[in-house]
Order: C-alpha cells, then sequence, then structure tokens
C-alpha cells in the first residue's frame, strides 16, 4: 500500500512541477493576460496541441531544418531555458514528400521503457560539445517520454507541432547540437 502511494505521491509532485515551469514560462514571457492565445499544458503538449508560449514573437524562420527519411523535414523554432532547469525544444515536423510518410520507429530511440511508451521523439538528444555531455529527453515517473507522442504517419504536405524537453545544460552552454535518429543533426542556439 504504502509503494502505491509513494508512486502517485511522485506522479502528482511531477506534474505540479511542470504545470508550475509552465506557468511561470508563461508568466515571465510578459504576455498580456487573457489574449487569445491557445493554452499551454503539459496535456495539449504531449498530444501535438498548442505549443508552449515562449516560441510566441519570435521570427518565423527556423532556428534549424534536418532533413530525414521519407521526405521528412524537422525545423526547430524555439529552444528555451526554462527556470525550472529544463529545456524546452519546439518545431513542426513536415513531410515534403509526395506520399504518406510512416514515421520510422528509430526516432523513438532505442531504450526499452521509451519504446513501451508508442512512437514519439524519445530517441533525440542534445550535445553539449563545450561540457562534453549529451542530455537525453526528459521522462515522467512512468517512463513516458516528455515529448511529442502518439503520431505513426504524416500524409504529403502535412506539417505537425512538436515538442521535446530536456534536463538544462549549465548556463554557460548556450549553442548545442541536436541530433535525432536517421535525420541530419544541426547546431541549435538556446535562449533564456
Amino acid at each position: 500500500m504504502s509503494i502505491r502511494f509513494t508512486r502517485k505521491a511522485r506522479r502528482g509532485m511531477v506534474a505540479l512541477t511542470v504545470a508550475a515551469g509552465l506557468a511561470l514560462g508563461a508568466v515571465g514571457c510578459g504576455g498580456g493576460g487573457d489574449d487569445d492565445k491557445p493554452e499551454s499544458s503539459p496535456s495539449a503538449s504531449r498530444s501535438g496541441g498548442s505549443r508552449p508560449s515562449a516560441q510566441e514573437g519570435q521570427s518565423s524562420k527556423p532556428l534549424a531544418e534536418l532533413k530525414g527519411p521519407n521526405g521528412l523535414l524537422l525545423q526547430i523554432t524555439s529552444a528555451v531555458r526554462d527556470s525550472g532547469g529544463f529545456v524546452t525544444v519546439n518545431g513542426d515536423l513536415k513531410n515534403d514528400g509526395s506520399e504518406v510518410a510512416v514515421i520510422p520507429a528509430a526516432l523513438s530511440g532505442n531504450e526499452t521503457e521509451i519504446m513501451n511508451n508508442g512512437r514519439s521523439l524519445g530517441g533525440a538528444t542534445l550535445v553539449d560539445s563545450k561540457g562534453k555531455k549529451r542530455y537525453y529527453v526528459l521522462r515522467d515517473t512512468d517512463g513516458r517520454p516528455l515529448t511529442t507522442t502518439g503520431f505513426t504517419s504524416i500524409k504529403s504536405g502535412e506539417t505537425m507541432d512538436v515538442f521535446l524537453q530536456f534536463p538544462a545544460p549549465p548556463s554557460s552552454s548556450t549553442e548545442l547540437t541536436f541530433q535525432l535518429p536517421l535525420f541530419a543533426s544541426a547546431a541549435i542556439q538556446i535562449s533564456g
């Protein structure tokens, strides 16, 4: 009985921490009250719905474009360091091909715990060559990756909003390399 309570308590703390981090991020952006902007929540972001508000106000030029298999193109639109100790990377996954693109299972990575939670971008990493460290996608207490999940294909010409959360590197590290299996790597600049 006490183990079940401990797991529930941990899940509640993780959910509370993520919600507080997102709320602090939205407040710190200087947005104006109740604008007609889409709300952002962990469940909305996880399903590919709305993106965190840290991206608002940035130019439409992506930080990086990574080409992948089957006409897939990942455009990274923001990489923001949050006060909660993590980095949120937002982007658009687009099918530039002429046919439906099946999302390769390799994008989920090769860790059994992440693969057991369905298709995701859980195989992504951030590499800090200056600090000589590699950062993996964060997971919740049930092993689910804190990234967009649950997609299997993208129609030709279609674009899907994606997000990924990583532990934050030291504040002195602002340029990192974003890597995703089967895609080209790209240097990105972290703001915040």
